[in-house]
């Protein structure tokens, strides 16, 4: 299954907003998409409009050794 980074920015508190990187396995960048939004706003309470998506792309993990 590939593995998708997810970079972006969520509004913290005012007129600041916080960096996030987040990896995870999916079947599509829609997929992979919707569960980083999902992550930030359950763990940071942000709601979806409050979240800021720059770049969504498959990157290669090596396998455990």
């Amino acid at each position: 299954m590939p593995t998708f980074r997810v970079k972006g920015s969520f509004y913290a508190r005012r007129d600041y907003w916080q960096a996030f990187s987040k990896q995870h396995e999916a079947d599509s960048l829609a997929i992979a998409t919707d569960w980083a939004l999902s992550e930030i706003g359950g763990c940071h309470s942000v709601k979806r409009h409050l979240i800021r998506i720059e770049s969504v792309s498959e990157i290669s993990v090596a396998p455990p050794a």
